[in-house]
């Protein structure tokens, strides 16, 4: 027999609220400073071995926001969580949050992440002085492909915000950062 429909909206919103509380509550995965800055770190290492170049490339950036852990889910409705800091000069400045939420066919989870790097000063300050950045609406951000043969250096970037998005098998493509929200964070 098959259940009634609204028994199987009930279960389908169950496991939603359970997948997405989480995400959007900053007490579940909040984590301090140094366990944030320890993560960063290890970004860092993994965004210098995967993109050739890459070490000059952030030494030539004014800001770079790294939010090493981006957790989505979701079942048809889906949300978006994770912390990170900014770096100015090598030193951790502020931390933020990121969030978003998406519609559409999905199921399942999946960790990303995120390293934005900030070219110009205006951009970087237009980013700090925001109370609640949003990709997208309140700047823009590239994200940069090319083959992994090719030193990031020998790009011609103008754009003012480059982002880059990875996992643990190295970078991602054909990903977007429109409508993410980027809040500062006290830790």
């Amino acid at each position: 027999m098959f259940a009634h429909p609204t028994i199987h909206f009930k279960r389908v919103f169950t496991v939603l609220l359970l997948v997405l509380i989480p995400l959007t509550s900053n007490s579940a995965l909040a984590a301090s400073a140094q366990e944030i800055n320890i993560r960063v770190d290890a970004t860092l290492q993994q965004f210098r071995a995967n993109v050739m170049g890459g070490d000059t490339f952030l030494k030539s950036a004014k800001g770079v926001l790294v939010f090493p852990d981006v957790i989505k889910a979701g079942v048809g409705i889906g949300g978006e969580y994770g912390e990170g800091a900014l770096r100015i000069n090598g030193q951790t400045r502020d931390f933020y949050s990121t969030a978003a939420a998406s519609i559409g066919f999905q199921l399942g989870a999946q960790s990303k992440s995120i390293v934005l790097v900030f070219m110009s000063n205006e951009a970087l300050q237009d980013f700090r002085n925001n109370r609640g950045w949003k990709a997208g609406v309140d700047g823009s951000v590239a994200l940069i492909e090319w083959s992994a043969a090719r030193d990031i250096n020998t790009l011609d970037i103008k754009d003012p915000i480059v982002g880059f998005v990875f996992n643990n098998k190295g970078l991602m493509y054909n990903l977007t950062l429109e409508g993410s929200k980027f809040t500062k964070i006290s830790r």
